[in-house]
């Protein structure tokens, strides 16, 4: 809200008074936005932990902020169950690759969605469990690696 007062062209002691007004009367909480937009990208979006971080970041939201409103969110939102619901989207689209490759390919993506390896492998085993072992050797993506937002 600061960075977007700025930009439009509000100087800074103004933009503090504002943003002051706004906090005392509750209608800016960082704290619940990162909440509700955390359970959103999750529970609606498909996106898992990672990636909900970044875009909470991006937004301005402090590191501590972003990591409590995930925790809250995740308390109302099933990750492996988002997770879930994308794989089994992603595996009916792409049904006629061969299964093996079809999983690592999965993999990746569902890593760039910002769900962490541990949990892909869980859920993917669990979901294909005749096609587990294509998922052996397969590495986590680097952070740079991620889709962006």
């Amino acid at each position: 809200m600061r960075r977007a007062l700025l930009q439009s062209g509000h100087d800074e002691e103004e933009t503090d008074a504002a943003i002051g007004r706004l906090r005392r009367e509750s209608l800016l909480d960082d704290g619940r936005f990162a909440a509700r937009f955390a359970a959103s990208r999750i529970g609606n979006a498909g996106l898992g932990q990672r990636r909900v971080r970044q875009a909470l970041r991006q937004r301005g939201v402090a590191p501590r902020v972003a990591d409590a409103g995930l925790a809250e969110a995740l308390r109302d939102v099933s990750e492996a169950e988002a997770l879930d619901r994308v794989a089994r989207r992603y595996w009916r689209q792409r049904s006629s690759e061969e299964p093996e490759r079809r999983v690592r390919r999965l993999w990746r993506f569902l890593l760039g969605r910002g769900f962490s390896a541990d949990l892909v492998r869980a859920r993917v085993r669990a979901l294909w469990p005749r096609y587990g072992d294509a998922l052996e050797g397969l590495e986590p993506l680097p952070p740079e690696d991620m889709e962006t937002p």
